[in-house]
């Protein structure tokens, strides 16, 4: 693999405060345009962060359905151009015939996630069904969210980065940031399928708002719970509700809110108030 840009660069920027003027340094993400490529053809361009590239391609294969594991990508090279990043797969031959047949090429910005959908029919497919018999309890959950919080280097100097981190067996397992919410959760199902874990067997937790194209994600990794800090939309429920998974949003380090399937969560210890 080449060498790949920085992810994060200092510029030059004037702090204005009332009357008062300061001269100074920002460090500020890098954006770059990621090329992901199947067969020598260009499938989709997302504007991402230029880190963990290849556990980007292998999750936004798997998410978007390009793949069902990831022993259907019979090689993976990331090249970087002068222009951006190239993500260039080639897959095994049956996949690579359905893919010709729903083939779409994309322009996809960092907060973009159904750009280039060439029909409604297309943007509300439903989400894979989730099955599992998890549960766990509020506080864990609480301290999920709290180690996300606590590792996200990128975003720690940057103040303008996503995360995505994964929690089982009480620790989390692996955690991927990127200017977009939805390239974050990319790379972490990337990363996770690498390192063989059962998307079935933690939780997912968000840096962001809980959208339907992320819900539609974490679907296709099998995971059972999503947990956001910001906001659901109402899709996003309706979708969840739809194919079993647990939502819980405005996720703190001592409050939540369940919107769907709340079976799964143990709340032996909280007074439920009418």
């Amino acid at each position: 693999m080449d060498q790949l840009p920085p992810t994060f660069i200092n510029v030059d920027r004037l702090l204005v405060r009332h009357d008062c003027v300061s001269s100074g340094m920002r460090t500020i993400p890098e954006e770059t345009p990621i090329a992901l490529t199947y067969g020598h053809s260009t499938y989709a361009v997302m504007m991402g962060t230029p880190a963990d590239v290849e556990d980007f391609a292998i999750g936004f294969s798997l998410t978007e359905r390009i793949i069902e594991n990831v022993a259907e990508i019979s090689a993976l090279e990331v090249v970087t151009l002068p222009q951006g990043i190239e993500a260039r797969m080639s897959l095994l031959s049956n996949r690579d015939e359905q893919l010709v047949s729903r083939r779409r090429r994309i322009m996809g910005p960092g907060g973009c996630g159904l750009c280039g959908i060439e029909s409604l029919d297309a943007a509300v497919v439903p989400p894979a069904p989730v099955a599992s018999p998890m549960h766990i309890s509020t506080e864990t959950i609480f301290r999920s969210v709290k180690s996300l919080r606590d590792v996200q280097t990128l975003n720690e100097r940057t103040h303008a980065a996503h995360a995505a981190g994964f929690w089982s067996n009480d620790r989390l397992v692996a955690v991927r940031e990127d200017v977009g919410r939805h390239n974050a959760l990319d790379k972490l199902a990337g990363a996770l399928a690498r390192m063989k874990v059962d998307g079935a067997s933690g939780i997912l937790i968000l840096s962001s708002r809980l959208s339907i194209e992320l819900v539609q994600k974490a679907a296709a990794i099998g995971c059972p719970v999503i947990v956001a800090v910001s906001a659901p939309t109402a899709f996003a429920l309706r979708a969840a509700e739809l194919c079993g998974m647990t939502a819980i949003a405005v996720a703190r380090d001592d409050s939540l809110e369940v919107f769907t399937h709340a079976h799964r969560i143990e709340m032996a210890s909280a007074h439920v108030a009418g």
